[in-house]
């Protein structure tokens, strides 16, 4: 049976066969329907037809290539939230997004924030454990977000220095059969235990992790091993170390476990296998690029594009990192094994350098030599002709050593204040290498000494320019605005270094001294408790903060930080004069005395100390003590007119027979002392006549000769009139008059302009004390 197209006369065709027979058969309209028929068209004949055509647009249907005229879709199925599945789902992703959370705030350095969300995240996960039993699903629960969440959760314990919960944790994941591979996580635990320092324990769970790590997991073994050596040294037993690091140098050799075993070798004083170990230490491959590999050619301009693109990539800077490290290891156990191997260091270091000529390290024996000469530097041996002339070898070499090499020669000449050579040297290693700071900073230091205060910091400056983190500079820069009286300036510059160097005293002490100078004693004595708190035993310190206090008025602050400073030093000779006087005017004359017999030891020349010892003890009432005294001083000092006075009192009070001799001694004393001050007056007198050239008569020089005499009489009886009564204990000077009159040869790096005290640094000293402290590059 054939379809026939409805509303068609046509019939079907025929077709005449070879046989003669004929064939019926449909046309494109009469094709048997296989398919349902729509709006009364008909199936096409292929299965391709073209977009948006149908046959029936000419019946009146609208082009509708989208079907908009179906009108807009269904709306889809609310998703049912209530449904057990669903609820567990929502909680299992707000687990995985508190652990996310955790990892995120741990990274960023918070902490604490990622300890709570990781416990939050422990008791959702609990949670999600009961809801997933109670719907019957409890065969389906997630043991990978388990494992998770109690990993992460003993993480942030680690992190927050909470080991016993960390350990907690950790156990819970190694007992649970159910996690596999959960064994490795011992060397976690064995870490925490390390950090407590309980190396027993440790070893034991790294050994227990090690035999739970199958070979297939070689690097992991070997970093194991290197553990178990480390805390084999924490705990003494080098020998043990020695044996894993050996293993790990035969399987794997690293430049740590290297230098590590170079250190074992050194403990235990074995010289052999110390080279042995230096030897294989320079041999371990690296793994990593030749520098050529970076050099663009001319000619490829593709291959030099992708030359720069990777030259500072992080895989290079990588490889920059790793080669930079394996040259500090290679030079610290160099500098280390060089003296332990030969009798003399200097062998020793002869033989490492020959060692790193002949390995991949070349470029190190010239760093190596620098290094030889500057062991002779720390040495004091500043006049060994070795060390100066291995740093004149390197005066031919290549610009980076020539700079080292006279940057060193320099600072050695500054130091031994032949300052022309230190000049000579700095502008050498400047020629080689401008942009060398140490090397400007010897050239300002040299300038500094010759007092061209401006051209030094103008060298320190520079110094700064081509290395902004150069804390030498910056010090220096600033005591040369002090020097300039620049202060504002000066201030600048040390409250930028204390912003590097936070603890450093020496930076705060600066400052203190500024503000004293810009007079502001309330910001001086906030910048000197900063010192004691950092250096609480600085007994330069705690008296300038005394001084600070006294000029204030606070007696009895000044007198707490004296004695601070008095116990920690007990021979600064201010600190201890000051102590004396604020005892003799508080009225403990007892306490005073062992103050001054102090000053006596430490100046046994001077007659002051003395005389106030004996007028403790007599302001006391001990006067047979203060007679003893006394007469020992006259010994010391027989024409001290001042001891003669008091043992004449004193033998009068206490109605001795020595008075008559006594006071025989002191009219011949006083008698000499006056013809002495008439020669000397007489003296200048005559230098004066000279002078003015004849210009007076003789008559009037004879007038003022005995003018002259008779005001020197004159000032004499007033100084006797002066002194004390015999009902008077005698007291050499005020308190003021001690202060100004003595210089402090260990006093601090400030002026102290109030008491007329000097400063301990002078110029000669400053360039000693504080320019060259940290020019030895290491």
């Amino acid at each position: 049976m054939t379809a026939k197209f409805p509303g068609t006369p046509i019939g079907p065709r025929s077709l005449a066969s070879s046989f003669g027979a004929r064939l019926h058969m449909a046309s494109s309209m009469g094709r048997p329907m296989t398919g349902a028929v729509q709006d009364g068209s008909a199936r096409p004949m292929t299965a391709v037809k073209a977009a948006g055509y149908t046959s029936s647009l000419s019946r009146g249907s609208a082009f509708d290539p989208l079907g908009q005229s179906r009108g807009p879709a269904p709306a889809l199925e609310a998703k049912n939230e209530d449904t057990p599945e669903e609820k567990i789902k929502i909680l299992e992703k707000k687990v995985n997004d508190l652990i996310e959370e955790s990892c995120m705030a741990q990274s960023m350095g918070a902490l604490q924030v990622a300890l709570e969300k990781a416990k939050e995240a422990g008791r959702k996960e609990r949670a999600l454990v009961r809801q997933r039993e109670q719907s019957g699903s409890a065969d389906h629960i997630n043991l990978d977000l388990t494992y998770s969440v109690l990993l992460n959760l003993a993480n942030q314990y680690t992190n927050n220095e909470m080991y016993p919960e960390a350990l907690n944790s950790y156990q819970i994941i190694v007992k649970n059969k159910m996690f596999s591979n959960a064994g490795r996580l011992k060397v976690n635990m064995a870490n925490i235990y390390f950090k407590q320092k309980n190396y027993p324990k440790a070893i034991k769970f790294y050994r227990m992790a090690l035999d739970q790590i199958t070979n297939a997991h070689k690097e992991m073994r070997i970093k194991i091993m290197q553990n178990i050596g480390v805390v084999f040294i924490c705990m003494g037993q080098y020998t043990d170390a020695i044996t894993s690091f050996e293993h790990i140098m035969s399987e794997s050799p690293n430049i740590k476990t290297g230098f590590n075993l170079i250190l074992c070798y050194y403990a235990i004083g074995d010289r052999e296998r110390m080279k042995k170990a230096f030897q294989k230490l320079i041999s371990v491959p690296l793994g990593i690029d030749d520098e050529d590999k970076y050099i663009p050619s001319n000619e490829d301009t593709s291959s030099n594009m992708v030359i720069e693109a990777i030259k500072n990539d992080k895989l290079h800077q990588m490889e920059r990192d790793l080669k930079t490290l394996a040259e500090k290891y290679i030079m610290t156990a160099a500098k280390l094994i060089a003296p332990a191997i030969e009798t003399l260091f200097a062998t020793g270091f002869d033989w490492c350098v020959d060692m790193v000529k002949s390995s991949q390290y070349v470029e190190l024996a010239n760093d190596l030599e620098i290094n030889k000469a500057i062991t002779y530097l720390r040495q004091k041996d500043f006049n060994q002709v070795e060390a100066v002339e291995t740093l004149k070898a390197f005066e031919k070499k290549d610009s980076r050593v020539k700079s080292a090499a006279a940057t060193n020669l320099s600072f050695l000449y500054f130091l031994e204040k032949d300052y022309d050579q230190a000049d000579r040297y700095a502008d050498l290693a400047m020629n080689a290498d401008r942009y060398n700071p140490a090397a400007l900073i010897n050239k300002g230091n040299t300038v500094f000494v010759k007092q061209d205060y401006e051209k030094a910091a103008e060298f320190y400056k520079e110094a700064l320019r081509n290395d902004s983190s150069c804390t030498e500079g910056l010090y220096n820069l600033g005591l040369t605005y002090q020097r300039l009286n620049r202060l504002e300036e000066a201030l600048d510059c040390f409250l930028k270094l204390h912003a590097i160097l936070r603890n450093s005293s020496q930076v705060m002490y600066q400052l203190a001294s500024l503000y004293e100078l810009l007079e502001n004693p309330e910001q001086a004595i906030e910048w000197l408790m900063q010192v004691i708190s950092v250096t609480p035993t600085d007994a330069q310190a705690l008296a300038k903060l005394g001084e600070l206090h006294d000029s204030e008025g606070d007696k009895s602050q000044a007198f707490q930080y004296y004695y601070e400073s008095f116990r920690y030093f007990p021979s600064n000779i201010h600190v201890i004069e000051w102590l004396g006087a604020y005892y003799i005017e508080t009225q403990f004359c007892e306490k005073a005395i062992q103050y001054f017999e102090r000053a006596t030891l430490i100046q046994p020349t001077q007659v002051k100390w003395q005389l106030m010892v004996a007028s403790c003890y007599r302001r006391s009432g001990n006067s047979q003590k203060a007679l003893e005294t006394y007469k020992e001083i006259h010994r010391k000092f027989p024409e001290n007119v001042e001891c003669l006075r008091f043992l004449v009192r004193l033998c009068t009070d206490m109605q001795l027979k020595e008075v008559q001799d006594y006071a025989t001694k002191l009219k011949k004393v006083e008698k000499m002392k006056e013809i002495r001050e008439q020669r000397i007056k007489s003296g200048r007198e005559g230098s004066a006549r000279s002078r003015r050239e004849g210009r007076e008569s003789s008559a009037g020089s004879a007038d003022s000769g005995r003018s002259s005499s008779s005001t020197k009489g004159e000032r004499l009886s007033a100084k006797m009139r002066s002194l004390p009564g015999s009902n008077e204990p005698y007291e050499a000077s005020s308190p003021k008059e001690l202060d100004a009159s003595y210089v402090d040869p260990l006093g601090p790096q400030m002026d102290r302009p109030k008491t007329g005290v000097k400063k301990r640094v002078e110029d000669d000293d400053f360039a000693d004390e504080e320019l060259g402290d940290d020019l030895l590059p290491e």
